[in-house]
Parts: C-alpha cells; sequence; structure tokens
C-alpha cells in the first residue's frame, strides 16, 4: 500500500487527507455518508490511482519489472515509489518525515470515526511500523512479505524487493519525473472537482 504517496498528494487539509488516506479501504459509490471533504479526498485517491496506472511514467516502471509478476507488477511499483519518497523524503516534504506522519496521523486520528473499522485499527501499524520502514529496501520486503500472506490468492509478491535492487537506478528516476506530473494532476483535479455524487 502506498501511504506515504497519496498522503504526501494529499497537501494540508484534515479531511481531504484523511479521505485520500482510507481510499483503499472504501468500495462503491459514496453517496452522502461522508462529509464533503473527505469524500472528496476517496474521489482524489481513486483519481490518483488511475491517472498512475495509465501514466506512461509508471508503465515505464512497470515494464522494468519481471513479466512474471503479472498484473502484480502495479502493486510493486506503488511500494517502490513509497520507498524513493520516504528515503529522499528531504526533497519532497517541508518538515521531517518523523514529524510529517505524526502531524498527519493527529489529523486522521481526530477523523477517527469516519475509517473503516479494519483501518481503525491498522492506524499503529501503518503510522509506527510500515511507512517508516519504506526508507529502507528491507523494509519493503517485509511489507510485500506480509501482503503475500493476507491475500487469498496465490501470488508472487514475497521476495519482489530484489525487482527493486535490480533496476533501482531506472526505477528511481522514473519516479522523479513521476512526482511532479502527479502533484500537477492533483493540483488541477482539485480546482476544478465538483461536490461528489
Amino acid at each position: 500500500m502506498n501511504f506515504l504517496f497519496h498522503l504526501h498528494l494529499s497537501g494540508n487539509d484534515p479531511d481531504l487527507l484523511t479521505g485520500n488516506f482510507m481510499g483503499d479501504f472504501v468500495k462503491g459509490r459514496l453517496g452522502d455518508v461522508y462529509p464533503h471533504g473527505v469524500a472528496t479526498g476517496i474521489m482524489l485517491h481513486r483519481r490518483i490511482d488511475s491517472f498512475a496506472q495509465q501514466h506512461p511514467l509508471f508503465r515505464r516502471s512497470c515494464g522494468r519489472i519481471s513479466p512474471q509478476y503479472g498484473l502484480w507488477r502495479g502493486v510493486l511499483v506503488d511500494l517502490f515509489y513509497d520507498h524513493f519518497l520516504s528515503a529522499a523524503w528531504d526533497e519532497w516534504g517541508d518538515a521531517s518525515l518523523e514529524a510529517y506522519l505524526s502531524q498527519a496521523r493527529k489529523m486522521i486520528e481526530e477523523r477517527r470515526e469516519w475509517l473503516p473499522e479494519r483501518l481503525q485499527s491498522l492506524l499503529p501499524v501503518i503510522f509506527e511500523d510500515l511507512i517508516p520502514s519504506y526508507c529502507e529496501i528491507a523494509g519493503i520486503g517485509v511489507a510485500l512479505e506480509r501482503m503475500s500472506r493476507r491475500v487469498k490468492r496465490d501470488n508472487p509478491l514475497a521476495g519482489g524487493e530484489q525487482e527493486l535492487i535490480r533496476s533501482f537506478a531506472e526505477l528511481r528516476e522514473d519516479f522523479r519525473c513521476f512526482m511532479p506530473a502527479a502533484r500537477e494532476f492533483v493540483s488541477d483535479f482539485l480546482g476544478t472537482t465538483a461536490p461528489p455524487a
């Protein structure tokens, strides 16, 4: 799960950040269940995912990964991009990663009532364990191992960090070129989005 990528692209709006953070845990139509800002954040999460999957740089990154990973290549690239973002956080964030995560978690905890129950229970793991571990390739390996066990069907995710090692420089360059495009996309989306249906 590329939690840091989505948090970073949310900016400083607490409702938007909360919705974007929980996007992977909310399926289907939103209706009027959530406050406007949270719903917009969920929509933003979905749009970012679609944007990434269709973007030439993201696709190029997927193409650098062994075909044996099939449709899982996008999952690997998501996590690899979180690694590059966290490892070079000083280039992308205004505060230290530790301070940023503390502030983001505070915003989300204050809106805990809107989080799906499963996500509520995962907050300590995500903010204290997962995201901080993404700075290291070994942390990406642990995340992929955990994910491989949670997915019910057979998958090749465990050990996928070897693909990051194999094409590290090329994937990092893809990421560095992709981030400005992703930021521009989010800016355009937030400037034109209508209230969620």
